[in-house]
Parts: structure tokens; sequence; C-alpha cells
């Protein structure tokens, strides 16, 4: 999907999407982004295989009093989808880092989830003046590779069964995507399709078997950023968790506990690893309480 397309994507649900569609050139493609409202900025990112949509009503409750930014990493959601690119997260990281500076933002809030954490940390570790608070929801930033039940799933879905599965299925989004949902109805067939609708072409799904299989191989990368969480640790941290989720569980989140012992925490007992989507009401407030206690 080129950028054209993808303004003009006739599968988009613009009611539960109601922002005006930007793009950002990276060295991979054009990079769709939403930025709503004005004030003090609030920084989502997105894991796999969803995109800005995952924070379209969190968006939608903030965007009054604060700036909201999302966008959709390239090979996802309304961005290009190169097949040649090698979608490594470093690089996500390094494209998602580059629209933040063209932004030049201050005072940044920064939202992660999946994937999010290290790509937006990432930007955060690098940029620690421009932060002001971390809000971090079922994802990690350390090396997993010695965790058995990191290597078994990277290794499956990663691996040229989970490849072929994605390639041949959209099995990734159709299947593993409904599976992490603590409530498994919230994930009506109608935001499914939302989810659905980026990756119909086979070619354009490679960003979310490389994901997985880079769990284990980005290793090094991971353990670069997470020796450097120290950097951080004068910010303001909500530690907002879906305890339901079988991806990111209360063993990670202790961790984070670790890291940060200062942080809020918000325990979603009835939710799974898109807080975004299952509470969306309940993080947007929290996220206000962050800003302005």
């Amino acid at each position: 999907m080129n950028s054209s397309n993808a303004v003009r994507a006739d599968w988009l649900d613009r009611q539960a999407y109601p922002f005006e569609s930007k793009f950002f050139q990276t060295p991979a493609g054009m990079m769709h982004y939403v930025d709503e409202g004005s004030g003090d900025p609030v920084v989502f990112v997105h894991g796999n295989p969803v995109w800005s949509f995952v924070y379209r009503n969190v968006i939608a409750s903030l965007r009054n009093d604060f700036r909201c930014i999302a966008a959709d990493h390239i090979g996802f959601g309304l961005s290009d989808k190169p097949r040649e690119w090698s979608c490594l997260p470093e690089y996500h990281a390094r494209n998602l880092e580059m629209l933040l500076e063209s932004l030049d933002l201050n005072n940044i809030t920064l939202v992660v989830n999946d994937w999010g954490g290290p790509i937006g940390l990432y930007y955060g570790l690098r940029h620690p003046e421009r932060i002001s608070n971390l809000v971090i929801s079922n994802t990690w930033l350390w090396p997993v590779d010695s965790d058995w039940y990191y290597q078994a799933f990277s290794a499956f879905m990663g691996g040229p069964i989970g490849q072929w599965l994605t390639r041949q299925f959209n099995f990734f989004v159709r299947t593993f995507m409904w599976v992490v949902y603590g409530d498994k109805s919230k994930l009506s067939p109608e935001v499914h399709e939302q989810y659905i609708m980026p990756f119909l072409n086979p070619d354009e799904r490679k960003g979310m078997w490389v994901f997985p299989k880079q769990i284990i191989d980005s290793s090094p990368w991971l353990g670069s950023l997470w020796s450097k969480i120290g950097t951080l640790t004068d910010k303001k941290v909500l530690l907002a968790w879906g305890m339901k989720d079988i991806a990111f569980r209360e063993k990670e989140l202790n961790t984070w506990k670790q890291a940060f012992p200062a942080a809020v925490i918000v325990r979603f007992e009835d939710a799974g690893h898109y807080v975004a989507e299952e509470k969306p009401t309940e993080l947007a407030g929290e996220i206000r309480k962050l800003i302005r206690p």
C-alpha cells in the first residue's frame, strides 16, 4: 500500500478513526501518523500486529486537552509496506526517532505497548530531556533469550511455520491477536476487520513475522537499551497492565516495578494484552492523572 492509497482506503472506518492522515518520509517509505489536538504531547507507540487504530479511543478522550501523536510503523497500518525492507525493530525505532525529532516535541508523555516498548523507549533513552512521563503497558525492554517461554514463541511464530501461516492465512492478526485479549468480546468483527484489512496482500505481511523472530534475535539491541534504563528513572511512570495477558505477565510487570520503584501501578484484572482496546476510558483517565495530578 502506498501513501496515496492509504488515504483512500475504502475499508477504513472513519467514524471509529476520525483523524486526519499525515505522512512522513523515512528511508524505508512513507510513515503514516496522526497528530490531533494541542497542548503537551502524548506520543503513542504500537506493537504487532496492530497500528495507530489501537489508540483511537484514548486519543479521542485526550485530544481536547493534549496533542496526541500516533504513528504506524513501516509495514503496518496505513504506512508503506516495502517488501524488501528488513523490518528490524532497531530500524523501526530509528524511523520513529526521525519523525519525533522533525516535530520538535518537549514534555512528552510516551505511551508504549508490545514492540512499542523497545521502539518508543529507544527514543526516550536517546532524548531523555524531551520526556516527562512514561506509560508502560504490557511490554518489555530486556533480553529474554534465556527464557523458554519466549524462545518457544519466537521459534514458532518467527520460524518457517509461523511465517508460512502468516503469509498464507494472515494467522497472526486473524488468530493470535484474538488469543491475547482478556475479554474476547472487545474484539468485535468490526474492530477486528480494521486490523485484518491492512494485511490483505500476502506480500505486505513481512513485518508481522519478523517481529516474533526478533524477540530472540534482537537480544543484543534489547540488552543495550536495558543497560541504560537508569537514564529514565527520574520520570513519572505509570505501569498500566492487563493482567489476563498471556504474552507479558505479572513476571514482566515485576521487572518494570524493580526498574521504577516509584511508579504508579494500575492493574486491569479483566484486560489482556491491548489495554488501549479493552480499557480505553480508564487508560485515558490514568494518563490524564499522571500528566495533571
